[in-house]
């Protein structure tokens, strides 16, 4: 099912026939670095059991963009757990993740073109009062690009995310800037 095109763009749920194309992305370091970790390269058998046959509140979806497929994308209202990590309440606020599981489209502004789309999107179709974010610090690369497309980081969340045997430290952005 499509939830969103426009011009170059088309964000659609994540299919049966896309686990191989995840497997793909979800085995590459060059993802898994910032993405799940490169300690926890994916099988057929996980994708099938974390992005395919899974039902809960988050929406996973396939980024198309040009007609090729490049990325995924996951966004989700935040529960009341997650809510009160980031010290916010509220029915009407949104989390989103994602990732260009093709390095060739890396560092050429589709990254920040799409967070800025759908973080509009979920504000103006699906009627969210903020989208939040929780990066690695250390990803420069995605911090600059989030804030390119109006993201601004409002709290530091200190050893908040296990990644790579170790706790990290991450940014919580929030959209539309404050």
């Amino acid at each position: 099912m499509i939830i969103f095109k426009n011009g170059d763009w088309l964000i659609r749920h994540v299919e049966e026939s896309d686990q191989h194309l995840l497997v793909k992305w979800l085995r590459d370091p060059r993802v898994l670095e910032y993405y799940e970790g490169r300690d926890k390269p994916y099988d057929l058998e996980a994708v099938n059991f974390e992005f395919i046959n899974v039902k809960d509140h988050i929406e996973r979806c396939i980024i198309e963009y040009q007609s090729e497929t490049i990325g995924y994308i996951q966004i989700y209202p935040l529960d009341a757990d997650t809510q009160k990590i980031y010290g916010i309440s509220g029915n009407d606020f949104y989390g989103m993740d994602q990732f260009i599981g093709e390095p060739s489209y890396w560092n050429k502004g589709i990254g920040t073109e799409l967070v800025s789309l759908i973080a509009d999107y979920l504000i103006s179709v699906r009627k969210a009062e903020q989208v939040y974010m929780d990066p690695q610090l250390r990803n420069p690369r995605a911090l600059r690009c989030y804030e390119k497309a109006g993201f601004k980081k409002v709290k530091l969340l200190p050893e908040h995310e296990w990644h790579e045997g170790k706790f990290q430290d991450c940014w919580l952005m929030v959209y539309p800037g404050q």
